[in-house]
């Protein structure tokens, strides 16, 4: 089993930061574990990928609409992933997960359904 715990999560203003962290634990984590994700989803709207990262080498995936503005990383001793947020935007608004993944890659990452694991989620309100 995997848990995933999310934190980071509040009202900013717009052109604003935030960083948000995914804390991974669980016995079959590091062996489960080939790509970590970050998914968004505002009221009404579907997950949309946000960013992902192979868990072992650092490659990064992310998503068109934050392309240069949100970096994602990963602390491989804390077993935490982190979305660095710059350049915030009111349509930035959305509830964030994390998600962990046995697969990495372009044909796999951006899609929800490649995850089986996810945390609760953090809320990022940007203001106008």
């Amino acid at each position: 089993q995997v848990q995933l715990v999310e934190s980071g999560g509040e009202l900013v203003q717009a052109g604003g930061s935030l960083r948000l962290s995914c804390a991974a634990s669980g016995r079959t984590f590091s062996s489960y574990t080939m790509g970590m994700g970050w998914f968004r989803q505002a009221p009404g709207k579907e997950r949309e990928f946000v960013a992902a990262i192979r868990w072992s080498a650092g490659s990064t995936l992310y998503g068109d609409s934050v392309k240069g503005r949100f970096t994602i990383s990963r602390d491989n001793a804390r077993n935490t992933v982190y979305l660095q947020m710059n350049g915030l935007k009111p349509e930035d608004t959305a509830k964030y997960y994390c998600a962990a993944s046995r697969y990495f890659g372009d044909n796999f990452s951006r899609a929800p359904s490649k995850y089986h694991y996810w945390g609760q989620g953090t809320q990022v309100t940007v203001s106008s």
